[in-house]
């Protein structure tokens, strides 16, 4: 085997260090992203030691980009950007603007030229993919109309960026006066081939996008659901998963390469057409390993570029760049929100989720100091200002979660007699989130019931036929709107927090029903419900053997294996065509065991 293996070794190196660090920041009650940043900054070539592959880091990162705008895309219809449009279009542009203008200004008093500030506030101006959708992913907002609004306006800043990439040049033809870039016709000419101007060039950026997105909606939207189901067919899950990754990552490539569209937008796309599909799960959860691995070599890779030494040399200059993309890009994003007559939960989300730079930020640092407009500093200190606002994004959550109160009692003394359409506006979007923060149930010797999926809302019917008094915990906000509407009692949140299950009255529930399919959040529920209520029955779902084990050693008092329930309904129904009067028995992973009784009203 050949001793230089620089693909290995970076991927090895990245992905060892990243466990470790990510693992002791998760003990110190850190967000494990940190752990990954510190593990690039250790490869890295400003730090003594092993010094990973500079060139290959970025590139393993993009297939992380590629796959989380894919699995964001499945989640995301059509009907779901075009009903942000309203407010993510303006509100991304004017946003950009003043984020721009503030960076603009930074650089104007460090001495810098025009054309080099308007790069470093352009990339001030943009958030990170894969930061903003960690943070909405991990606070299960995705799905919920402050998640689409964000990521809607995310889309909004990716599509300014790749015009902003088009249009650098004529930036470098403002700095040509110290003789270090080409003149702007020059480079336009080189690029393009052709003579045209500011205008065409925006003309045709703009047909380019509009033509891939012609593309994906005439043609991909037939194709790429046509290809899954035929791939389906073949029964072959090894050729599926292979399937879903080589959609992704073609129409991301061809996107970028035919249409001059950013890989990140043609990934979110593919995933979007192919959302319209019943397949779309499935694709999803088949993408997921590779996704969540390659996003940690992003984060590796982001702290592959950061010297320390900026802390030391710069500190003022970076602590005015943190204060552009923590304070006053959020801050804008605040504003415009509400302008919009939108919740005060809604715009501290969008603020929070905007509040750091990352993968456009380094691509235009990077084109910046090729071209000459932006100084070697300049590139260090929008890459210092990366690490440290993503370090510092779960704070600004917290921060924002802390105030909301506070926030919304303001805006009710300043409105107290809201008109109707500001009225309608609060009611359709979070109407009853703030009770949820102020007031538990008040139900006692009841059910807790958490997740309404396609299993528990069998259960909650049947508790609800039967008189059970219940209450449910989901966090979202379509499912928490229907559940109300039908009259039964719901916690939003997520019941891995301890505060939404004390809100539902874990301590005095007689059961406590687990219906959601991640296991790893079913055994942390578990464990704080034996925890907090040690005579409370617990009954969960798994998928395989090893979930039920787990389940059971974390406090789970049943475990209902759906794959096993189907087989002894399957067995019942054999056993009476074929008269056996002795039951089926049922092989799992730990051999062969005696076939259970029919599963039980408690345990349906």
């Amino acid at each position: 085997m050949p001793e230089a293996t620089p693909l290995i070794s970076t991927i090895v190196g990245g992905l060892v260090l990243a466990f470790i660090l990510g693992a002791l920041a998760n003990r110190l009650k850190m967000p494990p992203l940190v752990g990954y940043l510190i593990a690039g900054v250790l490869v890295g070539p400003y730090t003594p030691g092993y010094v990973a592959d500079q060139n290959l880091a970025p590139e393993l990162a993009e297939i992380g980009v590629i796959l989380l705008m894919f699995g964001v895309g499945l989640h995301f219809s059509l009907k779901d950007l075009l009903s942000v449009r309203g407010i993510a279009v303006p509100g991304a542009i004017v946003q950009i603007g003043f984020a721009t203008l503030l960076g603009w200004g930074l650089g104007a008093m460090m001495g810098w030229s025009t054309g080099g500030s308007l790069v470093f506030g352009l990339a001030l101006s943009v958030a990170s993919t894969v930061v903003l959708l960690k943070a909405l992913q991990e606070r299960r907002l995705i799905e919920t109309e402050r998640g689409k609004i964000a990521v809607g306006w995310l889309i909004v800043e990716d599509l300014a960026m790749v015009l902003a990439l088009v249009l650098i040049p004529a930036a470098a033809s403002i700095g040509s006066e110290q003789g270090t870039v080409e003149p702007l016709s020059a480079a336009i000419n080189r690029i393009f081939g052709l003579d045209m101007g500011i205008g065409g060039i925006i003309g045709m950026t703009l047909v380019k996008v509009a033509l891939f997105v012609g593309v994906m909606l005439v043609f991909g939207r037939r194709l790429i659901p046509w290809t899954m189901h035929r791939i389906a067919h073949t029964g072959s899950r090894e050729l599926f998963r292979l399937g879903v990754l080589a959609i992704a990552l073609g129409v991301a490539f061809g996107a970028a390469k035919l249409f001059g569209v950013s890989i990140a937008l043609g990934a979110f796309f593919a995933g979007m057409v192919l959302a319209e599909s019943e397949l779309s799960h499935r694709a999803a959860q088949e993408s997921l390993p590779l996704r969540d691995a390659f996003a940690v070599l992003f984060f590796v890779s982001v702290g592959m570029l950061f010297d320390p030494n900026i802390l030391v040399e710069q500190p003022i200059q970076l602590l005015a760049t943190v204060f552009i993309i923590v304070i006053g890009k959020s801050l804008a994003a605040f504003l415009i929100v509400l302008l919009f007559r939108k919740p005060v939960g809604t715009a501290l989300t969008i603020s929070a989720s905007l509040g750091q730079i990352g993968e456009f930020s380094f691509i235009l640092a990077a084109l910046g100091v090729a071209l000459g407009l932006l100084p070697q500093e300049g590139r260090d200190l929008i890459l210092a200002g990366a690490i440290i606002s993503i370090i510092l994004n779960p704070l600004l959550f917290y921060v924002c979660d802390k105030i909301r109160p506070l926030l919304e009692a303001k805006r009710e003394e300043h409105h107290a007699e809201p008109t109707t359409a500001e009225a309608a506006s609060e009611a359709a979007e979070e109407p009853l989130i703030v009770q949820d923060e102020v007031h538990a149930t008040k139900l006692s010797g009841h059910a807790i019931l958490v997740g309404y999926g396609r299993v528990g809302s069998i259960v909650g019917q049947n508790l609800k036929s039967s008189g059970t008094p219940f209450v449910v915990i989901e966090d979202s906000d379509n499912r928490i709107t229907a559940l109300r509407e039908q009259g039964i009692e719901v916690v939003s949140g997520n019941a891995v927090t301890r505060e939404v299950l004390d809100l539902a009255n874990l301590q005095g529930a007689r059961s406590l029903v687990i219906a959601i399919p991640n296991a790893f959040e079913a055994c942390r529920v578990a464990e704080q419900g034996r925890a907090v209520n040690p005579g409370v029955l617990i009954v969960a779902r798994a998928h395989s053997d090893a979930e039920v084990e787990e389940l059971k050693q974390y406090g789970a008092d049943t475990v209902i294996m759906g794959e096993r329930e189907i087989a002894m309904g399957m067995l019942d129904r054999l056993s009476q065509v074929h008269h056996d009067s002795a039951p089926y028995e049922v092989e799992t992973e730990a051999g062969i065991s005696a076939a259970e009784e029919t599963p039980s009203p408690e345990k349906q």
